[in-house]
């Protein structure tokens, strides 16, 4: 069903509002999915903060001027589904990557990341991205590890000197048994 001009607007500015604020962008082609495999994928997405939309490629191309995005325009070409990730910017990486494992039909074609588009064959760099939560676990871990370090090694001396003392302890009993 052919759109009305004032739709047309409308959906350019929902998706470059989207856009704007969104991490990263993964466009996939999605030739040969059935209603049902697009329906199980939307609800996905939702689950998973991805915002997806099929979008004309002309009014994609519309879309993400002015956007981080605007460097995949040229790339958009066939029948593509976008997934913009909201919050973490592995999340859409993760959906395609997962679906299209379940249904070979979602071929990636580009993924965008701070500016920059790379291959579809780049998707699983981008999904192996950590999540907030993880990114924030690792650099806990890496900031702990210095003061753990630290308070090792003042704890061995007083640790090394109640070995010794046990020693001698258990020495001079064995000798007097």
């Amino acid at each position: 069903m052919a759109l009305r001009l004032e739709d047309k607007k409308a959906l350019v500015a929902e998706v470059n509002a989207v856009a704007s604020g969104a991490q990263s962008v993964v466009a996939a082609e999605y030739r040969g999915l059935s209603v049902v495999q697009l329906t199980e994928l939307r609800a996905k997405a939702r689950a998973s903060g991805v915002y997806l939309r099929v979008v004309k490629n002309t009014l994609a191309r519309r879309a993400v001027v002015g956007t981080p995005f605007e460097c995949i325009a040229d790339s958009l070409k066939g029948p593509l589904l976008l997934a913009f990730s909201q919050d973490d910017p592995g999340a859409a990486a993760r959906l395609v990557k997962t679906f299209s494992k379940e249904n070979d039909k979602l071929v990636p074609t580009v993924v965008s990341l701070g500016g920059s588009a790379l291959p579809g064959k780049e998707l699983d760099k981008v999904a192996s991205l950590p999540t907030r939560d993880q990114a924030l676990g690792m650099l806990a871990g890496v900031m702990l590890a210095p003061i753990s370090k630290f308070v090792r090694t003042l704890a061995e001396p007083h640790a090394k000197l109640v070995r010794t003392i046990a020693a001698v302890k258990d020495q001079k009993q064995a000798a007097a048994g």
